[in-house]
């Protein structure tokens, strides 16, 4: 990152745009509003089965039929109306979470049948829908804005996701811990419905033609092979794929909170906010100072960041500690964001943004989710803290290799 001396750019030009404000206003209460109801799940899960794994397999659940569709959603979003796929996910998303909703409520007697597997079921689910709904959002992103204001409007829509996530996953714990599960769901709901009806107001634009006629087959595997023909590319997912997959330690904060802190599901949201809200601090500083110069070697050294702050969280036993690992977690991974966006939006063209954008989602439903999985069944085999630890380590081991052996990247200079 460049130092404070540097020249301040506009922070808020992407703002100034009223159809990227309501796009982002509309992204933000839908986050809010998943992150507050998978705050309440995990916990839920948790409270259920008492198992590691268990929570490793709600993200599994969830990125298996995500990564099935993303080609076809990338497919649909460079073939139909990008709107009108972003509208219908928000609706399938906000029917699954009140199905879940109802079948936790009342004592939960489906659960107590069955176990958590209906659960798992509808999380696949919402899988699907955010296999359609990410290709669909992340093309509509540029066509909102001019190509100058790409970075500006990259770091905002970190900052909105980002800010949406510190104060999502907090409310839920304190929601769930104060009211009931029946209450807490049904606000997640209706705030996802809110966000359908400000999505409303995005002004619809069509969807680039595509330069050729190709088959469903050439339209699907169009993503993946510009990609893995344009090595910056290649290597900002990579890296951002392996040090999430190994590195991410969220998916056992219940753990952490319950038997290791012994906080309660109000201090699970505190904690899950933390990252979130390291992300936003510092999505507000790059707003002014952004790291696109000099950006192969701010990327490495966020990633290397990152992996630090992750083995200090899992040898913490202090509370607030804990909070501030998380917290820089999220501040070294927003600059990884905004700077493999900004790579993103100006290496893509046009009518191809949902396709290349489906790739990308692969990589980070693969860090993320298929990372949460990891998680729960290391934590299973290795204890928890151990595998924290491993994981932290291997982050580290790929920016080394990244390093020595992608000097385009280590190279990479100013992105514009």
């Amino acid at each position: 990152m460049e130092p404070p001396q540097q020249k301040k750019t506009d922070a808020y030009a992407a703002l100034r745009v009223q159809a990227f404000r309501n796009f982002q206003l509309s992204r933000f209460l839908l986050t809010f509003s998943v992150q507050m109801a998978e705050t309440i799940l995990a916990w839920r899960v948790y409270e259920i089965t008492k198992d590691k794994l268990a929570l490793g397999l709600i993200g599994l659940s969830e990125a298996l039929p995500f990564i099935a569709t993303s080609l076809f959603g990338g497919h649909a979003a460079d073939t139909f109306n990008r709107y009108r796929i972003a509208r219908a996910t928000i609706i399938a998303i906000a029917i699954c979470f009140a199905a879940i909703g109802w079948l936790m409520s009342g004592g939960a007697p489906l659960l107590t049948q069955y176990g958590v597997l209906p659960v798992y079921l509808i999380i696949g689910l919402t899988g699907i829908a955010r296999g359609f709904m990410a290709p669909a959002y992340q093309s509509i992103f540029p066509q909102l804005l001019p190509r100058q204001l790409y970075a500006n409007g990259a770091t905002w829509g970190s900052n909105t996701w980002q800010t949406a996530a510190v104060v999502g996953p907090a409310f839920g714990g304190v929601v769930y811990g104060f009211t009931s599960i029946e209450f807490s769901f049904a606000l997640a709901v209706a705030l996802m419905l809110v966000s359908f009806a400000v999505f409303l107001r995005v002004p619809v634009k069509e969807t680039p033609p595509k330069e050729k006629q190709e088959t469903l087959y050439e339209s699907l595997t169009t993503g993946l092979r510009f990609v893995f023909k344009n090595q910056i590319m290649l290597t900002a997912l990579s890296l951002d794929l392996f040090a999430v997959l190994f590195g991410g330690a969220v998916a056992l904060l219940p753990v952490f909170a319950s038997d290791i802190l012994h906080i309660g599901p109000q201090g699970l949201g505190v904690l899950r906010a933390a990252p979130f809200l390291g992300s936003v601090i510092m999505g507000l500083y790059l707003a002014y100072y952004p790291p696109t110069n000099h950006s192969g070697r701010n990327l490495l050294l966020a990633v290397t960041g990152f992996g630090l702050a992750t083995i200090g969280f899992a040898l913490s036993e202090n509370f607030f500690l804990s909070f501030i690992m998380l917290f820089l977690t999220g501040a070294f991974d927003n600059v990884s964001v905004v700077i493999r966006q900004t790579i993103l939006q100006i290496m893509t063209p046009d009518n191809m943004r949902g396709r290349v954008s489906s790739v990308n989602q692969i990589f980070i439903s693969s860090s993320n989710e298929i990372g949460a999985f990891e998680s729960g069944l290391t934590a299973k085999l290795m204890g928890t803290v151990p595998s924290v630890i491993f994981g932290g380590s291997m982050t580290l081991i790929v920016v080394g290799f990244t390093y020595l052996f992608a000097p385009k990247m280590r190279r990479l200079k100013k992105l514009e």
